[in-house]
């Protein structure tokens, strides 16, 4: 039997001249997407939405040679800006998660971190072809909240996409990439099809469609490095540094957690 086919799904964030300091590392500069694109051309990928990149795995279906995803999260303006020409030059699908609460408009929270979309550059880039996911509604480790409010989070930004363009979303990617299967349940019980994690890797069936492995691409990520990430070449050693911290952050959450979880018996008790 051979082994399950292994797609390399992209993450990136803002795509700008000049971020905002709390969005650098993860930002891309519009040449270096440019880049990255013409990259993906010349090498045959074949881009998909997150979307039919699931369908297909659930039903079996075949996939094209090199297939691809590009994923953008947040919501930053410059994927209107910058990327939407880049990938309307080269024909390419794309898949925006956008975290409801921080795109202009008159459900802003506040929080966003750069300038942000709005709907009407929303409603574009849906119109251009680009699938536009959920990423909760202001953007909290869905993970240490309470049923209650993870169930807002993720409904809310369900219900706020579906009535700003017309359609609910189906696919969801979890803000910082942290879930757990309490969180995995209630993203697919508010009936998103897929979702999407971190972990750099390939993705891959065996993950379960509520966690798909992205990889990041961010500021320092050079055209040599991308080719090589997306052929699937040295990730292990790319994102050595990565996966040290994501393990000890681990570790810290699920003292946290616990720690809390002790204080709530406690507290039932006096």
């Amino acid at each position: 039997m051979t082994e399950p086919r292994v797609v390399p799904i992209l993450m990136y964030h803002a795509v700008a001249h000049a971020p905002a300091r709390a969005t650098l590392d993860l930002s891309v500069t519009p040449e270096a997407f440019a880049e990255q694109m013409a990259v993906l051309d010349d090498s045959g990928f074949t881009p998909l939405t997150t979307a039919d990149l699931a369908a297909a795995w659930r039903r079996g279906g075949p996939l094209p040679a090199r297939p691809v995803l590009i994923t953008f999260d947040d919501g930053y303006e410059g994927v209107h800006r910058h990327a939407l020409p880049a990938l309307a030059k080269h024909g390419f699908a794309a898949t925006l998660f956008v975290s409801t609460g921080w795109l202009r408009g008159p459900y802003d929270t506040g929080g966003g971190l750069d300038t942000m979309l709005d709907w009407d550059q929303a409603r574009q880039l849906a119109a251009a072809g680009v699938e536009i996911g959920g990423h909760s509604h202001t953007h909290p480790q869905l993970d240490q909240l309470s049923d209650d409010r993870l169930w807002f989070e993720i409904t809310r930004c369900k219900q706020i996409v579906a009535d700003e363009l017309g359609a609910p979303p189906v696919s969801f990617a979890y803000p910082y990439g942290y879930s757990s299967r309490r969180v995995r349940r209630a993203v697919r019980g508010a009936g998103f099809r897929q979702a999407l994690a971190v972990g750099n890797a390939l993705a891959a069936p065996r993950q379960g469609p509520y966690a798909l492995a992205r990889m990041t691409v961010r500021r320092s990520t050079g055209t040599e490095e991308f080719a090589r990430l997306v052929a699937g070449r040295g990730i292990g050693r790319f994102f050595a540094r990565d996966r040290a911290l994501t393990k000890g952050y681990a570790v810290v959450r699920r003292t946290r957690q616990a720690v809390e979880a002790v204080g709530k018996v406690r507290g039932s008790r006096v």
